[in-house]
């Protein structure tokens, strides 16, 4: 479960890659800023990273510091510690997430703002069926974090326990 976290992430971030620098009324490339295709590309890192952390609830580098860590190398990490970061994260994945989606399927405005014109739309506004295969995804991200955490918890706790 928690290797599908980062594959989720994985198809919006491709999407804002390769459609930075496209015309989104379809009528071929336009210039882009280098600044614009520079966020595209950083924001994709961040969430990939981001993403990947979800590895770390179930795999060993998420309970003891790495040995090639100064002074912490081998010590158990706080329970605490991974848990408050993934929760917090968890939920608000699910809130961003949710009512980015809402928005978008049913045009309202997020904010007062309407949304973006960058989203590419088909015949009456609604968006296009790549948009929504490479975004619908990431509803998931939240609440699979939020289990993870969860198992993360109580599988710790109860090794504490012993």
């Amino acid at each position: 479960m928690a290797t599908a976290v980062p594959l989720l992430v994985l198809p919006s971030s491709l999407w804002r890659i390769a459609f930075t620098g496209a015309d989104p009324s379809g009528r071929g490339n336009v210039p882009v800023w280098l600044p614009m295709q520079a966020y595209a590309v950083l924001l994709s890192i961040l969430s990939e990273v981001l993403a990947f952390t979800a590895v770390g609830l179930i795999a060993g580098w998420g309970q003891t510091v790495p040995r090639w860590v100064p002074r912490f190398g081998g010590r158990p990490i706080p329970v605490a510690a991974a848990v408050v970061p993934a929760a917090t994260g968890a939920v608000l994945l699910t809130a961003i997430w949710t009512v980015a989606a809402f928005a978008v399927v049913t045009g309202h405005k997020i904010n007062g703002e309407p949304l973006p014109s960058t989203y590419p739309t088909r015949a009456g506004g609604w968006p296009s069926v790549e948009f929504v295969t490479c975004y619908a995804p990431l509803l998931l991200w939240g609440p699979l974090l939020g289990a993870l955490t969860v198992w993360y918890w109580r599988r710790r706790v109860s090794a504490e326990a012993r």
